[in-house]
Protein backbone atom coordinates (compact mmCIF):
# COMPACT_ATOMS: atom_id res chain seq x y z
CA UNK A 1 0.00 0.00 0.00
CA UNK A 2 2.61 2.45 0.91
CA UNK A 3 4.42 2.25 -2.23
CA UNK A 4 1.36 2.19 -4.11
CA UNK A 5 0.84 5.88 -2.60
CA UNK A 6 4.37 6.66 -3.52
CA UNK A 7 3.74 6.15 -7.41
CA UNK A 8 0.48 8.18 -7.63
CA UNK A 9 2.33 11.14 -6.38
CA UNK A 10 5.01 11.32 -8.46
CA UNK A 11 2.24 10.67 -11.60
CA UNK A 12 0.66 13.89 -10.20
CA UNK A 13 3.30 16.44 -10.07
CA UNK A 14 4.44 16.60 -13.43
CA UNK A 15 0.20 16.99 -13.92
CA UNK A 16 0.00 19.78 -11.84
CA UNK A 17 2.74 21.22 -13.05
CA UNK A 18 1.98 21.16 -16.94
CA UNK A 19 -1.46 22.45 -15.61
CA UNK A 20 0.47 25.65 -13.92
CA UNK A 21 2.13 26.06 -16.97
CA UNK A 22 -1.05 25.68 -19.49
CA UNK A 23 -2.25 28.33 -16.64
CA UNK A 24 0.52 30.72 -16.68
CA UNK A 25 0.78 30.53 -20.53
CA UNK A 26 -2.93 31.43 -20.77
CA UNK A 27 -2.78 34.11 -18.40
CA UNK A 28 0.36 35.62 -19.89
CA UNK A 29 -1.42 35.24 -23.62
CA UNK A 30 -4.63 36.85 -21.74
CA UNK A 31 -2.09 39.66 -20.65
CA UNK A 32 -1.20 40.03 -23.56
CA UNK A 33 -4.30 40.67 -25.86
CA UNK A 34 -5.64 42.83 -23.18
CA UNK A 35 -1.98 44.81 -23.71
CA UNK A 36 -2.16 45.09 -27.14
CA UNK A 37 -6.41 45.80 -27.00
CA UNK A 38 -5.36 48.72 -24.90
CA UNK A 39 -2.44 50.14 -27.04
CA UNK A 40 -4.57 50.37 -29.92
CA UNK A 41 -7.99 50.57 -28.90
CA UNK A 42 -8.29 51.23 -25.07
CA UNK A 43 -5.76 54.26 -24.64
CA UNK A 44 -7.65 56.38 -27.15
CA UNK A 45 -11.31 55.12 -25.46
CA UNK A 46 -12.28 58.66 -23.56
CA UNK A 47 -15.39 57.45 -21.54
CA UNK A 48 -17.38 59.76 -18.85
CA UNK A 49 -20.38 58.90 -16.96
CA UNK A 50 -21.20 63.16 -16.59
CA UNK A 51 -23.67 63.03 -19.34
CA UNK A 52 -27.27 63.44 -19.95
CA UNK A 53 -29.90 63.88 -22.85
CA UNK A 54 -30.97 67.20 -23.86
CA UNK A 55 -33.31 68.96 -26.18
CA UNK A 56 -34.23 72.33 -27.80
CA UNK A 57 -36.91 72.61 -25.43
CA UNK A 58 -39.39 75.91 -26.28
CA UNK A 59 -40.77 77.56 -23.23
CA UNK A 60 -44.70 78.87 -24.70
CA UNK A 61 -45.81 82.33 -23.18
CA UNK A 62 -48.14 84.99 -24.20
CA UNK A 63 -47.26 87.80 -26.20
CA UNK A 64 -50.13 89.99 -24.38
CA UNK A 65 -51.70 89.55 -21.24
CA UNK A 66 -55.41 88.84 -20.65
CA UNK A 67 -57.76 85.83 -19.04
CA UNK A 68 -57.20 82.35 -20.32
CA UNK A 69 -60.47 81.36 -22.19
CA UNK A 70 -59.91 77.78 -23.07
CA UNK A 71 -56.74 75.54 -22.58
CA UNK A 72 -56.60 73.23 -25.83
CA UNK A 73 -54.04 70.30 -24.40
CA UNK A 74 -53.30 68.45 -21.23
CA UNK A 75 -50.10 67.22 -19.87
CA UNK A 76 -47.63 65.01 -21.97
CA UNK A 77 -50.00 65.16 -24.93
CA UNK A 78 -48.41 65.55 -28.25
CA UNK A 79 -48.55 68.34 -30.50
CA UNK A 80 -47.49 69.66 -33.95
CA UNK A 81 -46.31 72.59 -34.43
CA UNK A 82 -49.32 75.15 -34.92
CA UNK A 83 -51.69 73.45 -32.74
CA UNK A 84 -53.63 75.67 -30.98
CA UNK A 85 -52.79 75.06 -27.23
CA UNK A 86 -54.23 78.65 -25.38
CA UNK A 87 -56.77 80.73 -26.65
CA UNK A 88 -57.07 84.27 -24.34
CA UNK A 89 -59.97 85.88 -24.47
CA UNK A 90 -60.03 88.39 -27.31
CA UNK A 91 -63.27 90.44 -27.30
CA UNK A 92 -61.73 93.59 -25.84
CA UNK A 93 -58.61 92.98 -28.61
CA UNK A 94 -62.08 92.96 -31.27
CA UNK A 95 -63.25 95.99 -29.88
CA UNK A 96 -60.56 97.29 -30.36
CA UNK A 97 -59.65 96.66 -34.13
CA UNK A 98 -63.26 97.98 -34.86
CA UNK A 99 -62.33 100.72 -33.70
CA UNK A 100 -59.01 101.04 -35.58
CA UNK A 101 -60.43 100.21 -38.41
CA UNK A 102 -63.10 102.76 -38.09
CA UNK A 103 -60.59 105.38 -37.63
CA UNK A 104 -58.46 104.15 -40.45
CA UNK A 105 -61.42 104.72 -42.97
CA UNK A 106 -62.31 108.08 -41.53
CA UNK A 107 -58.56 109.55 -41.84
CA UNK A 108 -58.54 107.46 -45.16
CA UNK A 109 -61.88 109.85 -46.47
CA UNK A 110 -60.23 112.90 -44.87
CA UNK A 111 -57.20 112.22 -47.20
CA UNK A 112 -59.78 111.51 -50.53
CA UNK A 113 -61.02 115.16 -49.38
CA UNK A 114 -57.64 116.72 -49.34
CA UNK A 115 -56.54 115.14 -52.66
CA UNK A 116 -60.07 116.88 -54.49
CA UNK A 117 -59.43 119.66 -52.93
CA UNK A 118 -55.89 119.93 -54.13
CA UNK A 119 -57.23 119.16 -57.45
CA UNK A 120 -59.58 121.94 -57.28
CA UNK A 121 -56.71 124.65 -55.91
CA UNK A 122 -54.30 123.63 -58.86
CA UNK A 123 -57.41 124.91 -61.24
CA UNK A 124 -57.75 127.70 -58.88
CA UNK A 125 -53.89 128.32 -59.57
CA UNK A 126 -54.23 128.63 -62.87
CA UNK A 127 -57.41 130.31 -62.92
CA UNK A 128 -55.58 133.36 -61.25
CA UNK A 129 -52.41 132.69 -63.45
CA UNK A 130 -54.43 133.30 -66.56
CA UNK A 131 -56.57 136.48 -64.90
CA UNK A 132 -52.74 137.68 -64.13
CA UNK A 133 -51.88 137.24 -68.01
CA UNK A 134 -55.12 139.35 -69.49
CA UNK A 135 -54.51 141.98 -66.21
CA UNK A 136 -50.79 142.22 -67.87
CA UNK A 137 -52.10 142.90 -71.38
CA UNK A 138 -54.81 145.43 -70.32
CA UNK A 139 -52.19 147.46 -67.98
CA UNK A 140 -49.37 147.33 -71.39
CA UNK A 141 -52.51 148.72 -73.96
CA UNK A 142 -53.37 151.04 -71.04
CA UNK A 143 -49.89 152.40 -70.95
CA UNK A 144 -49.25 152.53 -74.72
CA UNK A 145 -52.93 154.56 -74.99
CA UNK A 146 -51.65 156.69 -72.40
CA UNK A 147 -48.20 157.89 -73.90
CA UNK A 148 -50.25 157.62 -77.16
CA UNK A 149 -53.07 160.15 -75.99
CA UNK A 150 -50.02 162.35 -74.36
CA UNK A 151 -48.80 162.77 -77.72
CA UNK A 152 -51.66 163.34 -79.28
CA UNK A 153 -52.39 166.03 -76.78
CA UNK A 154 -49.03 167.74 -78.10
CA UNK A 155 -50.25 168.23 -81.00
CA UNK A 156 -53.40 170.07 -79.88
CA UNK A 157 -55.25 166.61 -81.60
CA UNK A 158 -57.36 165.19 -78.70
CA UNK A 159 -58.76 167.28 -75.77
CA UNK A 160 -57.13 167.56 -72.54
CA UNK A 161 -60.24 165.28 -70.58
CA UNK A 162 -59.21 162.41 -73.00
CA UNK A 163 -55.73 162.30 -71.73
CA UNK A 164 -56.50 162.37 -68.25
CA UNK A 165 -59.41 159.42 -69.26
CA UNK A 166 -56.10 157.44 -70.76
CA UNK A 167 -53.70 158.25 -67.38
CA UNK A 168 -56.71 157.06 -65.15
CA UNK A 169 -57.23 153.74 -67.39
CA UNK A 170 -52.97 153.36 -66.96
CA UNK A 171 -53.54 153.79 -63.07
CA UNK A 172 -56.50 151.34 -63.02
CA UNK A 173 -54.68 149.14 -65.46
CA UNK A 174 -51.55 148.99 -62.63
CA UNK A 175 -54.03 148.52 -59.73
CA UNK A 176 -55.66 145.74 -61.19
CA UNK A 177 -52.12 143.68 -61.79
CA UNK A 178 -51.01 144.29 -58.60
CA UNK A 179 -54.08 142.85 -57.40
CA UNK A 180 -53.65 139.49 -59.84
CA UNK A 181 -50.32 139.08 -58.53
CA UNK A 182 -51.30 139.43 -55.30
CA UNK A 183 -54.62 136.86 -55.86
CA UNK A 184 -51.58 134.48 -57.72
CA UNK A 185 -49.51 134.51 -54.64
CA UNK A 186 -52.13 133.87 -52.33
CA UNK A 187 -53.48 130.18 -54.10
CA UNK A 188 -50.15 129.24 -54.75
CA UNK A 189 -49.40 129.81 -50.91
CA UNK A 190 -53.37 128.38 -50.37
CA UNK A 191 -51.75 125.43 -52.49
CA UNK A 192 -48.43 125.07 -49.85
CA UNK A 193 -50.80 124.51 -47.66
CA UNK A 194 -52.92 122.08 -49.14
CA UNK A 195 -50.07 119.86 -49.80
CA UNK A 196 -48.94 120.44 -46.38
CA UNK A 197 -52.36 119.74 -45.09
CA UNK A 198 -52.15 116.41 -47.50
CA UNK A 199 -48.89 115.36 -46.38
CA UNK A 200 -50.46 115.32 -42.87
CA UNK A 201 -53.32 113.49 -43.57
CA UNK A 202 -50.96 110.81 -45.44
CA UNK A 203 -48.76 110.46 -42.08
CA UNK A 204 -52.61 109.88 -40.20
CA UNK A 205 -53.62 107.20 -42.95
CA UNK A 206 -49.85 105.69 -42.29
CA UNK A 207 -50.48 105.73 -38.50
CA UNK A 208 -53.73 104.25 -38.35
CA UNK A 209 -53.05 101.58 -40.50
CA UNK A 210 -50.56 100.64 -38.50
CA UNK A 211 -52.54 100.85 -35.02
CA UNK A 212 -55.07 98.16 -37.52
CA UNK A 213 -52.07 95.91 -37.85
CA UNK A 214 -51.40 96.37 -34.37
CA UNK A 215 -54.75 95.26 -33.34
CA UNK A 216 -55.15 92.48 -35.61
CA UNK A 217 -51.52 91.47 -34.52
CA UNK A 218 -53.38 91.05 -31.01
CA UNK A 219 -55.93 89.38 -32.14
CA UNK A 220 -54.12 86.81 -33.38
CA UNK A 221 -51.84 86.93 -30.53
CA UNK A 222 -54.96 85.77 -28.35
CA UNK A 223 -54.24 82.15 -29.97
CA UNK A 224 -51.87 80.73 -28.96
CA UNK A 225 -49.87 78.03 -31.00
CA UNK A 226 -47.24 75.25 -30.33
CA UNK A 227 -44.20 76.76 -32.09
CA UNK A 228 -42.37 72.79 -33.13
CA UNK A 229 -43.63 69.19 -32.71
CA UNK A 230 -43.49 67.81 -29.58
CA UNK A 231 -44.76 66.50 -25.90
CA UNK A 232 -46.40 69.34 -24.40
CA UNK A 233 -44.71 69.62 -19.97
CA UNK A 234 -44.74 71.40 -17.34
CA UNK A 235 -48.33 72.75 -17.99
CA UNK A 236 -49.17 75.73 -15.69
CA UNK A 237 -52.06 77.61 -17.25
CA UNK A 238 -55.75 76.80 -16.39
CA UNK A 239 -58.78 78.45 -17.41
CA UNK A 240 -59.73 81.65 -16.24
CA UNK A 241 -55.60 82.18 -14.99
CA UNK A 242 -54.78 86.27 -15.71
CA UNK A 243 -51.43 85.83 -17.80
CA UNK A 244 -49.33 88.60 -18.34
CA UNK A 245 -47.15 88.66 -21.56
CA UNK A 246 -43.85 86.54 -20.97
CA UNK A 247 -45.39 84.41 -18.66
CA UNK A 248 -44.72 81.09 -18.80
CA UNK A 249 -47.33 78.40 -19.80
CA UNK A 250 -46.36 75.30 -20.73
CA UNK A 251 -43.36 74.15 -22.45
CA UNK A 252 -43.19 71.67 -25.51
CA UNK A 253 -40.54 68.86 -25.80
CA UNK A 254 -38.90 67.84 -29.01
CA UNK A 255 -38.04 64.29 -28.77
CA UNK A 256 -37.35 63.87 -32.46
CA UNK A 257 -34.25 65.90 -32.24
CA UNK A 258 -32.55 65.06 -29.00
CA UNK A 259 -29.05 65.48 -28.44
CA UNK A 260 -26.70 64.21 -25.74
CA UNK A 261 -24.15 67.08 -23.80
CA UNK A 262 -21.54 64.84 -22.14
CA UNK A 263 -18.90 66.85 -19.96
CA UNK A 264 -15.35 65.47 -20.40
CA UNK A 265 -12.37 66.09 -18.47
CA UNK A 266 -10.05 69.04 -20.07
CA UNK A 267 -7.19 66.06 -19.88
CA UNK A 268 -9.83 63.74 -22.00
CA UNK A 269 -9.63 66.20 -25.07
CA UNK A 270 -6.32 66.19 -26.81
CA UNK A 271 -7.35 63.67 -29.40
CA UNK A 272 -11.25 64.32 -29.56
CA UNK A 273 -12.72 66.20 -32.58
CA UNK A 274 -16.02 66.64 -34.21
CA UNK A 275 -16.95 63.80 -36.36
CA UNK A 276 -15.70 61.10 -34.39
CA UNK A 277 -18.34 58.30 -33.19
CA UNK A 278 -19.40 57.65 -29.61
CA UNK A 279 -20.80 54.73 -28.02
CA UNK A 280 -24.01 55.48 -25.94
CA UNK A 281 -25.96 54.10 -23.16
CA UNK A 282 -28.75 54.94 -21.72
CA UNK A 283 -28.98 54.29 -17.76
CA UNK A 284 -32.38 53.67 -18.30
CA UNK A 285 -31.90 51.29 -21.13
CA UNK A 286 -28.51 49.23 -20.26
CA UNK A 287 -29.03 46.52 -22.59
CA UNK A 288 -29.03 49.07 -25.76
CA UNK A 289 -26.36 51.03 -26.74
CA UNK A 290 -26.58 53.92 -29.41
CA UNK A 291 -24.11 55.44 -31.76
CA UNK A 292 -23.54 58.94 -32.17
CA UNK A 293 -21.62 61.83 -34.22
CA UNK A 294 -19.62 64.09 -32.00
CA UNK A 295 -20.94 67.61 -33.26
CA UNK A 296 -19.29 70.85 -31.42
CA UNK A 297 -17.78 71.73 -28.27
CA UNK A 298 -18.59 74.26 -25.89
CA UNK A 299 -16.67 77.68 -25.85
CA UNK A 300 -15.70 77.36 -22.26
CA UNK A 301 -15.88 75.66 -19.71
CA UNK A 302 -19.07 75.08 -17.72
CA UNK A 303 -17.89 76.58 -14.67
CA UNK A 304 -17.54 79.63 -16.96
CA UNK A 305 -21.22 80.02 -17.69
CA UNK A 306 -21.86 79.87 -13.60
CA UNK A 307 -23.71 82.68 -12.05
CA UNK A 308 -20.88 83.47 -9.87
CA UNK A 309 -17.84 82.02 -11.63
CA UNK A 310 -14.80 80.91 -9.59
CA UNK A 311 -11.90 83.72 -9.35
CA UNK A 312 -8.80 81.59 -8.49
CA UNK A 313 -6.45 84.67 -8.81
CA UNK A 314 -7.35 85.41 -4.94
CA UNK A 315 -7.26 83.56 -1.63
CA UNK A 316 -5.25 79.83 -1.87
CA UNK A 317 -5.38 78.24 -4.66
CA UNK A 318 -6.43 74.61 -5.12
CA UNK A 319 -6.45 72.84 -8.98
CA UNK A 320 -9.65 71.26 -9.85
CA UNK A 321 -9.99 69.55 -13.49
CA UNK A 322 -12.39 71.54 -15.66
CA UNK A 323 -15.03 69.65 -17.35
CA UNK A 324 -16.40 70.82 -21.09
CA UNK A 325 -19.60 70.20 -22.50
CA UNK A 326 -19.71 68.46 -25.74
CA UNK A 327 -22.42 68.03 -28.14
CA UNK A 328 -23.21 64.46 -29.56
CA UNK A 329 -25.95 63.89 -32.11
CA UNK A 330 -27.83 60.41 -32.46
CA UNK A 331 -28.08 59.05 -35.54
CA UNK A 332 -31.40 59.19 -37.09
CA UNK A 333 -33.76 55.65 -36.58
CA UNK A 334 -31.93 54.70 -33.75
CA UNK A 335 -33.93 51.98 -31.50
CA UNK A 336 -35.06 54.15 -28.54
CA UNK A 337 -36.41 56.67 -31.00
CA UNK A 338 -39.39 58.26 -28.41
CA UNK A 339 -38.52 56.35 -25.64
CA UNK A 340 -35.38 58.41 -23.94
CA UNK A 341 -36.21 61.66 -22.64
CA UNK A 342 -34.28 64.83 -21.86
CA UNK A 343 -32.74 64.63 -18.45
CA UNK A 344 -31.91 60.81 -18.32
CA UNK A 345 -28.07 59.85 -17.27
CA UNK A 346 -25.93 58.78 -20.34
CA UNK A 347 -22.59 56.96 -20.38
CA UNK A 348 -20.79 57.86 -23.16
CA UNK A 349 -17.49 56.66 -24.55
CA UNK A 350 -15.56 58.64 -27.49
CA UNK A 351 -13.30 56.55 -30.37
CA UNK A 352 -10.90 59.46 -30.66
CA UNK A 353 -8.29 57.45 -32.96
Amino acid sequence: MYYTVQFSEKRVRPLKTIAAGILAAVLLATAAVSAWRWWSVGRFQQRTDNAYVEADISVVAPRLAGYVRVVEVTDNQPVHAGDVLVLIDDRELRAHLAEAHARFTARLAALETLSRETELQHSMVARAAAELESTVAENERAKLDSVRYRELSHKQLISRQRVEDADVDARKAQAALASAQAALAVEQRRTELIAARHEEAQAAVAEARAVVAQANFDVQNAVICAPIDGIVGNRTVRVGQYVRAGTALMAVAPLQSIYVVANFKETQLARMRAGQHATLQIDAYPETELVGVIDSFAPAAGSRFTILPPENATGNFTKIVQRIPVRIELRSGHPLAGKIRPGMSVIATVDAR
